[in-house]
């Protein structure tokens, strides 16, 4: 499924931007000016009403949050703070969380693409028809450089609330009471349109303060690119002659992260070992050792290991520090190039260093334009994550037409944020740590 950008290219050069421009082109943003992170900014989303959004779910928890469209990265969600009932003031979470790439490699060699940063990505926001953001409202979006300059605005940013199932359930001892709630979110997002791909970058906000980042590729199958030989595509249609190449989408995320309002959190990673069971004993053992990441690193994900960002300044009321989680979702790790071969990526924060791949800043000699480049040993006081989450597309039948939505993403979910779920029902909020049945 190559996309079409060259005949989108042409299409979009009568209007006078060409890809090169674009590519080209410095970053600007539409909606307020992009605030540089502060050591210690106030927890609630400081900018205008048009550029704002704050959601207080039904379980009491409110998001808020600034956004601005940016020419390359398209949508970013600036000084993120929730406040879950119970809390007297807004908790931050982060400055900034965007799209840091999305690069499309082909599985013949024959071509790879920098979605973001190379193929105008945010000139593609697509209009959204009010049927697609169901109980919610679509803002509009002035798109910078856009391909239309007679049309710059884009009924493009939907912002919505959603059931996600059960956020608990909880019968206990007892058969005379359950306890349950079905959690909500707030949602966020925009529709991209790059070639033949329809990207659906998605933003999850939960009530108990989990955030979700998905992107979802849909569209069509490009009718261009059914040339694949053998073990580089698969065969779509009637008999075996027309093979969709295969290719690989490798998403990457850019948080900046400010929990309490400031950027000086701390990076730990914690690695449990599992050994066999002991004389005496009746299952094996398993020990979790906490390793503080003082430095740049380029992390790899597997069992049994996490990560997480931890607040410099603020506890939560049982006096643990607060901090999120990174969670890693279902991801084929592209071994291709050098910037995809790691799953996470911590940076010192460097105004420069804004997309993964393909970066168009000049970040100094020697600095190189990947995010891997980047990673060369120094202490992190202002931690800026990089999350890399991989799929690789081998097309099927059921693709077409339109193609299914397939998604990507990861979570952060907090720990020891609050003291205890932030969600928990009245009657048991005296049940904290080790507490007696019956008190």
């Amino acid at each position: 499924m190559r996309v079409n950008r060259t005949s989108r290219a042409r299409r979009h050069a009568a209007l006078g931007v060409s890809v090169v421009a674009l590519a080209a082109g410095v970053t600007t943003g539409a909606g307020p000016a992009a605030a540089q992170p502060k050591a210690a900014a106030a927890a609630a989303a400081e900018c205008s009403s048009a550029y704002k959004i704050e959601q207080k779910l039904s379980s009491g928890t409110t998001w808020s949050m600034c956004w601005r469209y940016d020419s390359k990265a398209g949508l970013v969600l600036e000084d993120i703070s929730y406040q879950p009932k119970g809390e007297a003031a807004p908790i931050k979470v982060l400055n900034s969380a965007r799209l840091g790439q999305i690069h499309v490699p082909y599985d013949d060699g024959s071509v790879e693409y920098d979605d973001l940063t190379g193929f105008g990505f945010a000139q593609g926001l697509m209009n959204l028809d009010p049927g697609e953001c169901p109980g919610g409202t679509i803002k509009k979006v002035k798109v910078p450089d856009s391909w239309d300059p007679d049309q710059p605005d884009v009924s493009g940013l939907c912002t919505t609330t959603r059931s996600r199932g059960h956020a608990y359930r909880m019968q206990g001892d007892s058969a005379n009471k359950v306890y349950q709630a079905q959690g909500k979110d707030l949602l966020v997002y925009s529709v991209n349109q790059v070639g033949w791909y329809e990207y659906m970058t998605e933003w999850r906000f939960q009530d108990d303060g989990t955030i979700t980042m998905n992107l979802g590729a849909t569209g069509s199958l490009s009718y261009y690119d059914y040339d694949a030989g053998d073990g580089r595509g698969w065969p779509i249609g009637k008999g075996p002659r027309a093979q969709a190449t295969s290719h690989s989408h490798n998403a990457f995320w850019r948080l900046d992260f400010a929990l309490d309002g400031s950027s000086k959190n701390r990076v730990e990673q914690y690695d449990s070992t599992v050994t066999a069971a002991a004389p005496g004993q009746q299952a094996p053992s398993t020990k979790t050792t906490r390793t503080p990441v003082t430095k740049e690193l380029a992390g790899d994900a597997k069992s049994y290991r996490w990560w997480r960002v931890v607040s410099a300044v603020g506890k939560n009321k049982d006096w643990h520090p607060r901090s999120y989680e990174i969670v890693p979702g279902p991801s084929t790790k592209y071994p291709g190039r050098s910037f995809t071969k790691h799953d996470v990526y911590f940076t010192e924060y460097n105004e420069c260093e804004q997309f993964a791949s393909n970066n168009p800043g000049n970040c100094g000699a020697g600095a190189g334009k990947s995010v891997d480049k980047w990673v060369n040993g120094q202490t992190l006081t202002h931690p800026v994550v990089w999350m890399n989450v991989g799929f690789h597309h081998i097309a099927r039948d059921e693709d077409q037409q339109p193609m299914p939505v397939h998604w990507q993403g990861f979570s952060i979910a907090p720990r020891d944020v609050t003291a205890m779920n932030p969600l928990t029902p009245a009657e048991l909020a005296g049940q904290n740590g080790q507490w007696t049945p019956g008190s």
